[in-house]
């Protein structure tokens, strides 16, 4: 199948889900896109735009929605995942019992697998194990991309010819699709970065200032990737758009959910008072959870991320948190 006119199902009606619903949808492509819920899927097909996480924004005509997955799925060309990290699983579960031998998959989710602390190509690969699987990842946020704003993104692959077909779909005037056959170096930088945007934006509500925010990005990008090196990713790829892009961007900007959890936590909220407020998943509340233990698993030091986990699960004063962080021993900078 060529990459023009390809039949896609894209599972995931949040934002980013529908975001990348459109403009796949722009490219020329026919689009399902899946929701869970019966009632918000039939919402969307009637109003033809998703007024709840992404408003303003028209459904091409051949762009239709709907919460029945074998539909969805029926005589897909490429299945596109954009789920929360903790329904990863299950929807992969619920793909092998309609399309046991589907021959590819691919993921714009961000996160690891809760149970197993599994990246979620694990995860997908122990389901379908001869299928070509990618991971999409980089600096982008919804709304500009559907706006049709300029946006560079990374489709890992272990095989590079169906990173290439991925992002071929992908790719359009305003939209620059890279590859790369590093899909565990992608999705740990992609995962990680979350919470690193939560401590820049608590260190940001704080008034610690610029200083402090470079500070934390800079070590953020070290810690993440000595994580990344040992769970088998390259150091080049830290260093590019799923890497260091990722983070400058959802450490910087209020667009950010991550970044506003941060601010919300510095204003004295609680984490369910934060999350009410912002209204959408906010991953990095599970992946400081989740790296601090693969961290410790591995032996790797992230002392952002525990510092992140202990205000979230183990309420430590965010002030505290940042004065553990400048006390530590004094050291050479090394990655």
């Amino acid at each position: 199948m060529s990459a023009a006119g390809a039949r896609i199902a894209v599972l995931g009606a949040g934002s980013w889900g529908t975001a990348l619903a459109i403009l796949l949808a722009r490219n020329g492509h026919r689009i399902r896109l899946w929701g869970h819920e019966p009632k918000a899927a039939a919402q969307l097909q009637k109003e033809r735009e998703n007024r709840h996480f992404l408003p303003g924004f028209a459904f091409p005509d051949n762009l239709t929605s709907g919460s029945d997955l074998a539909w969805s799925l029926e005589q897909a060309d490429e299945i596109l995942i954009v789920v929360p990290s903790h329904a990863f699983a299950s929807v992969i579960g619920q793909i092998q019992r309609i399309a046991p031998h589907a021959p590819s998959l691919s993921w714009a989710t961000k996160g690891l697998e809760p149970d197993g602390l599994r990246l979620l190509h694990e995860v997908a690969r122990a389901r379908f194990p001869q299928a070509d699987l990618a991971v999409v990842s980089g600096p982008t946020f919804a709304v500009e991309v559907a706006k049709g704003l300029p946006t560079a993104i990374t489709v890992a692959s272990d095989n590079l010819q169906h990173a290439t077909r991925v992002a071929d779909y992908l790719h359009g005037d305003s939209f620059r699709a890279y590859t790369s056959n590093d899909i565990v170096g992608v999705q740990v930088g992609g995962a990680a970065k979350n919470v690193m945007a939560i401590a820049a934006g608590m260190s940001d509500g704080l008034g610690f200032g610029a200083n402090a925010r470079a500070a934390l990005i800079t070590r953020g990008l070290a810690e993440i990737t000595r994580l990344g090196l040992a769970l088998g990713g390259r150091h080049d790829t830290f260093m590019g758009l799923a890497g260091l892009g990722d983070l400058v961007l959802t450490c910087t900007d209020n667009l950010s959910r991550n970044r506003r959890m941060g601010l919300a936590l510095a204003e004295g909220l609680g984490i369910e008072q934060a999350r009410e407020r912002i209204g959408q998943e906010v991953e990095g509340l599970a992946a400081a959870r989740d790296f601090r233990s693969k961290a410790d698993s591995l032996g790797v030091e992230m002392p952002i991320t525990e510092q992140v986990y202990r205000i979230l699960y183990e309420n430590v004063d965010p002030a505290s948190a940042v004065k553990t962080l400048l006390s530590r021993e004094q050291k050479q900078e090394t990655a």
